[in-house]
């Protein structure tokens, strides 16, 4: 091994997580971090993301607690018209590396080191080799590892197709669809989650008729309404959502109804109505997306495809035909990883994972606010238990149900609650000032009503599911 760097803290991976975990350290702490990605650079799977995607979730939520991300302008055209901008892969892209150049580097306490792979030897030792020089360096890491890659999974555009494909097909990942050549006759979109959504709404909004389209989904999806999920003017908007959730959850006499009730205050909403969704992973659309997905009427639900020949697709249940005028678009991964849980916050380590419901930048910022101001680790896994990320529609209940009981329990905490409330990574930070709004005051008398039953109710629905 070449030189030593030494370092308080050594954080594994420069995606949001990584980021978000790292600027709470720099603001609530005197650390020294060291950060260590296998990247070019900072922005983890954003790096690799199809052109067309966009941030499902307001500019205004995301990223780093310290520095904001976009201008918190509202989009007057395109399917986000009338909410607030949704940042693209680019401005992601150049956000991240803005932070890291500009806050990170500049402050002197952050030593950053990517295209490099992180290793520790058997003996405990931490290392990393940069990728171009081949070159091992030892890193003695005086408070803790962070390894924000524990629950890392794959994406289509990094990832083979999870089917076999015979010789002679064409099939591409979803980014490739800016840059074929030729126009196909048809397209088959294989996947169901949101880069397969993304996928249909670009094709048609490029003026791509609904018929050219063939969609396999294994499974139907529960998505959240971004009109439920918007910041500043429309934020007692929010916070009816808030309310509206906890009245179903707690009158419903079932997961499956929990659900339903949501969709009827058009909360949730799905493609396809005659289908009972089986997926939930807090992903956000808009209504204007839907109507445009609503368009595709060729829908296959025979499982997950197991290879695609010449002139046919087979899937778990039978088959469909294919030909060489076809384009198959694969946007179909593992996804988030769903590991075994493992503490939070070790002696030696913090293993990022989620603890709360949706909004990861504000999660990921907490778990390093816990780690700064907090002495002991029994009180910081106490405060942010871990939760697997969610994939089923129960798996929603038993994180909203936690994150209840995470935010009551950070309440007798005064650090995290005063940072809670003044975050702009929280959705809800802002609502005070909002407190006489005619919404707010309507909603913060259904929460009296409903919220402590809805928490109770949950623990009764999530049993019945067990």
């Amino acid at each position: 091994m070449s030189d030593l760097t030494e370092t308080d803290y050594l954080v594994v991976g420069a995606g949001a997580a990584g980021m978000a975990f790292t600027d709470a350290l720099l603001t609530h702490s005197d650390a020294t971090v060291t950060i260590v990605d296998r990247r070019h650079a900072p922005g983890g799977h954003w790096i690799d993301a199809y052109p067309f995607v966009r941030l499902h979730q307001p500019s205004a939520f995301y990223g780093v607690d310290s520095v904001p991300l976009g201008q918190d302008a509202i989009d007057r055209s395109g399917l986000n018209a009338g909410f607030y901008e949704l940042a693209t892969a680019d401005e992601l892209r150049a956000y991240f590396a803005r932070v890291m150049q500009q806050h990170f580097l500049a402050s002197g306490r952050v030593r950053y080191f990517p295209g490099s792979d992180y290793g520790r030897d058997p003996t405990g030792r931490h290392h990393f080799t940069p990728a171009l020089t081949g070159v091992t360096r030892e890193v003695r890491v005086r408070r803790k590892l962070v390894d924000t890659t524990y629950l890392e999974g794959s994406i289509p555009a990094t990832s083979a197709p999870p089917f076999a494909v015979a010789d002679g097909v064409r099939c591409i990942a979803a980014g490739e669809l800016t840059r074929i050549g030729d126009r196909p006759e048809r397209f088959v979109i294989v996947g169901a989650g949101k880069t397969a959504l993304d996928t249909c709404v670009w094709l048609l909004a490029q003026g791509v008729p609904a018929p050219a389209i063939r969609w396999i989904k294994p499974r139907e999806g529960w998505w959240l309404n971004r009109r439920y999920h918007q910041p500043h003017t429309y934020l007692p908007d929010f916070y009816a959502g808030v309310g509206l959730q906890l009245q179903a959850m707690a009158e419903a006499a079932s997961v499956e109804d929990v659900l339903l009730r949501l969709e009827s205050d058009g909360f949730l909403l799905r493609v396809d109505t005659a289908v009972m969704p089986t997926m939930c992973h807090g992903a956000i659309i808009s209504e204007a997306e839907l109507g445009l997905l609503r368009k595709i009427e060729d829908v296959v639900r025979m499982g997950r495809v197991r290879r695609i020949e010449r002139d046919r697709i087979v899937l778990d249940g039978g088959t469909v035909p294919t030909d060489a005028h076809t384009l198959h678009v694969h946007c179909a991964a593992q996804g988030l990883a769903r590991p075994a849980l493992r503490p939070i916050f070790e002696a030696d380590r913090v293993t990022v994972q989620p603890c709360l419901w949706g909004f990861a930048c504000y999660q990921f910022a907490l778990l390093g606010v816990v780690e700064a101001t907090i002495e002991r680790d029994d009180d910081k896994n106490r405060l942010c238990p871990p939760i697997a990320y969610w994939d089923q529609p129960a798996d929603y209940l038993s994180a909203y149900l936690a994150a209840m009981a995470g935010e009551q329990a950070r309440a007798a905490f005064p650090a995290l609650a005063t940072w809670a409330r003044d975050t702009r990574l929280n959705p809800l930070s802002g609502i005070g000032q909002q407190r006489d709004h005619p919404t707010v005051v309507e909603t913060r008398e259904r929460i009296k009503r409903f919220g402590g039953a809805a928490a109770g109710k949950l623990v009764k629905l999530l049993a019945a599911t067990a």
